[in-house]
């Protein structure tokens, strides 16, 4: 068993991650943040939970660009296939559920 604080975690660098658990093909990792990620892609759904902290999630959509701020507690789901980039507004820690190896 293991309880792990968010609060206390703090990176060596952007998007410096504690791998929680392996689930199958899924990897679950907390991470900590205070700098943009880039645009990507998963090779798969994504599930992306802010704990601590604020992020604009930028979105890729066939209309344009959009921004979701994010709030502790809220839950980004990104399907395989969907474009996005999150950047901390300061430091923030989200927990990722995502397939394993995917960027």
């Amino acid at each position: 068993m293991n309880i792990i604080d968010p609060k206390h975690f703090v990176g060596s660098k952007a998007w410096d991650a504690i791998l929680i658990e392996q689930l199958s093909n899924a990897t679950v990792r907390l991470h900590w943040t205070d700098e943009p990620y880039r645009w990507h892609v998963n090779d798969g759904p994504e599930v992306f939970v802010v704990l601590d902290g604020e992020v604009d999630m930028h979105v890729r959509l066939k209309t344009g660009d959009a921004v979701h701020r994010l709030l502790p507690g809220q839950i980004f789901h990104a399907e395989s296939g969907d474009e996005h980039v999150a950047h901390p507004c300061g430091e923030a820690r989200v927990l990722v559920i995502e397939t394993a190896g995917s960027i």
